[in-house]
């Protein structure tokens, strides 16, 4: 399974309700350096950083791995490609994320008490 698929399905499955353990490792963010995702009572604000951390962590890898292409350090452009499409992919699904909180949050501000 992709990592994105791993987020994904890590999402879909978190319960409704504040997470008093701690997150699926597939919210790990890995060896991109980040701290790790959703120490025991943080919540959920510790997982959306984590989250920022690991598209953070891929870009910085892609740009690194695109710099040795060009500096001719390596050969492996097809690597460099992998990874700026990985990280494009991460970006673009956290930006549908914070668009379905934010479309979320509006929803609850319009609702009547």
């Amino acid at each position: 399974m992709s990592p994105i698929g791993s987020v994904l399905s890590a999402y879909q499955n978190l319960p409704s309700t504040r997470v008093d353990g701690p997150l699926p490792s597939a919210l790990n963010p890995g060896t991109t350096g980040a701290p790790p995702v959703g120490d025991s009572g943080q919540g959920f604000g510790t997982m959306l950083d984590g989250l920022v951390s690991m598209v953070s962590g891929k870009e910085a890898q892609a740009n690194a791995l695109t710099t040795n292409v060009l500096l001719g350090q390596t050969g492996q452009l097809h690597q460099s490609v992998i990874a700026m499409q990985e990280a494009s992919v991460s970006l673009s699904l956290m930006v549908q994320v914070r668009n379905k909180l934010v479309e979320s949050y509006q929803e609850l501000m319009r609702m009547q008490v």
